[in-house]
């Protein structure tokens, strides 16, 4: 196969050899029908490292994820994506042979919503967003001190709200958020927008506000590994470090002597908070169900931004 496929291509091959002029590369990739779920399942094996000069066929996804990640990546037809069973969509397998030139220009002013409970991940994969698609990354909190500062008319509404020590209501919220995406960086380079809405309300103003995104992510752990990840966390007070008593402990036992604890890192104050989320987070995704995608948050983060990158750039592929 000498050509990328498009979404009107059947695979026919087997087996897909790649040369590059500066080194050799075999990447076996093994399709098979899947008639249940109407896609692919891949399989990988390579014989050298990965080189991005691939000469005449540029897979998108191939490099710039361990090929290991794809080998057990989950891409069902629709919009639900996990990982470890293989099975990849159409549309995501011809994302992942776009050229870097489509999908530069693709994925220009690419519109996308993040959300999960507290302690998933979700400022880790931002991050991790932010890097791999130059959007813009927002939050309210960020958005709300930024329009305070500039004293625009939402910002100095808002202002009147914070000073009182009273919630800012959503339609003051809203309008925040909706002159912040009008400004020319979100424009040009596209947004993510993190942890809002949070509730239906929000969703349906941002939607009467012709706020509209081309991807909404959220990040699926059980409560059970939230309050594990919650509960063992600790902070050095001379350094600001994030320690994890579980996952990420410190080597020396004199940083250990003097680890802090959050006042809100209990099991019970995230069981409240982790209630307040899962009151609201199904009417939320209620409103994006047609641009979804799950992800199962519970592996290494590097997995877990895989899994996220192939979702956007089928957004990418989709606006396109």
């Amino acid at each position: 196969v000498k050509h990328p496929p498009t979404h009107h291509e059947s695979i026919k091959n087997d087996i897909m050899l790649f040369h590059s002029n500066t080194s050799f590369l075999c990447v076996f990739l093994t399709f098979l029908l899947n008639e249940s779920t109407n896609g692919f399942i891949v399989q990988t094996k390579q014989s050298s490292s990965l080189n991005k000069n691939w000469g005449v066929v540029q897979p998108l996804s191939l490099n710039k994820i361990d090929t290991s990640v794809v080998n057990g990546l989950l891409t069902a037809p629709t919009t639900t994506h996990q990982h470890n069973t293989g099975t990849l969509s159409m549309r995501s397998l011809t994302c992942c042979f776009m050229s870097e030139g489509d999908a530069e220009e693709s994925s220009a002013g690419i519109k996308i919503i993040i959300a999960g409970a507290p302690a998933s991940g979700k400022g880790t994969q931002c991050e991790m967003i932010k890097e791999n698609f130059g959007v813009v990354h927002l939050s309210t909190g960020d958005m709300l001190r930024a329009a305070v500062a500039a004293k625009t008319a939402v910002g100095t509404s808002a202002k009147e709200y914070m000073d009182a020590g009273k919630l800012v209501p959503d339609e003051v919220i809203i309008g925040v958020v909706k002159d912040r995406l009008n400004e020319s960086d979100c424009a040009e380079k596209g947004w993510l927008l993190d942890g809002f809405p949070r509730t239906r309300a929000q969703a349906d103003a941002l939607s009467e506000a012709g706020v509209t995104a081309d991807c909404f992510v959220f990040l699926n752990v059980p409560d059970s590994a939230l309050i594990e990840r919650v509960v063992g966390r600790r902070t050095d007070p001379e350094t600001g470090k994030i320690y994890h008593m579980t996952f990420s402990p410190p080597a020396e036992e004199e940083i250990l002597a003097r680890l802090e604890q959050r006042s809100d890192d209990t099991e019970e104050k995230v069981k409240v908070r982790l209630e307040q989320f899962h009151a609201n987070i199904a009417a939320v995704k209620g409103c994006y169900t047609d641009i979804a995608v799950e992800v199962d948050g519970t592996g290494k983060p590097s997995d877990v931004a895989a899994v996220i990158d192939i979702a956007i750039k089928e957004a990418c592929y989709k606006k396109a």
